[in-house]
């Protein structure tokens, strides 16, 4: 089974969700489309594979917003294109932060800015703890999405709907690919100034993720697992 992975930057990479999807059988197939060197100019130009021919699509997050083209780059609209057109073959999604809004759009919801910023390990409400447990999750987001037409929310709290299930589809407002390694990356790449504009300490924020990295391994192990066997193993349509 080929598993075709979205990695936006050089900063978000797969985590304990891609472990765990290869364990399940997956041979990842991992493209990034902002280079490292591109970071604070992510105007760059990407080709994203064509939708057929993937069993699993992961959409990762990033740091832009999905809505403004002028900065995250004219890449946007070609990922845009790709999630639309899996959805239409049937191929299951996974999106997470940036990659739920960019599923969001490409499926007719929209992505807004949201109330107030999350960074750090948040609890949500679920419908079903089953396939969206409670957590805690890892969050770092600044907008949130307004769900496309059909879409169940599995999972919110008080500042957005933090998942949602669509078809063989799941998006996911949080972070179950997050480790400690990934935060120190994010903090390295203007995050610790943006924990300190919203009063958030870094060094509390990295200590926390690291006395939480076994049981946030296990919450992602649980939700690939579920997203696997009962949406994207769901009858296509």
């Amino acid at each position: 089974m080929r598993a075709l992975v979205i990695q936006h930057d050089h900063v978000t990479d797969p985590g304990p969700v891609g472990a765990r999807l290869v364990e399940r059988g997956y041979d990842l197939t991992v493209v990034t489309v902002v280079p490292e060197h591109r970071h604070h100019t992510p105007q760059v130009t990407f080709d994203f594979p064509a939708a057929d021919g993937w069993d699993l699509i992961v959409s990762l997050g990033a740091p832009w917003s999905v809505y403004d083209e002028t900065a995250v780059g004219p890449w946007i609209g070609g990922e845009l294109a790709l999630l639309r057109k899996a959805h239409h073959l049937g191929v299951p999604v996974l999106g997470v932060c940036f990659g739920a809004q960019a599923l969001t759009t490409a499926l007719g919801g929209s992505v807004e800015t949201s109330p107030r910023a999350e960074i750090g390990w948040v609890e949500v409400g679920t419908d079903d703890p089953s396939l969206i447990g409670p957590g805690p999750w890892f969050q770092w987001h600044y907008d949130r999405c307004l769900l496309p037409p059909g879409a169940e929310e599995l999972a919110r709290n008080a500042v957005c709907a933090q998942a949602f299930r669509l078809g063989r589809s799941l998006g996911v407002q949080f972070h179950p690919e997050i480790t400690a390694t990934t935060v120190r990356r994010y903090l390295e790449n203007g995050g610790t100034e943006q924990c300190l504009r919203h009063g958030v300490d870094p060094g509390e924020l990295l200590a926390r993720t690291e006395a939480l990295e076994r049981a946030g391994r296990a919450n992602a192990r649980r939700l690939v697992d579920a997203f696997l066997d009962r949406v994207a193993g769901a009858t296509a349509g």
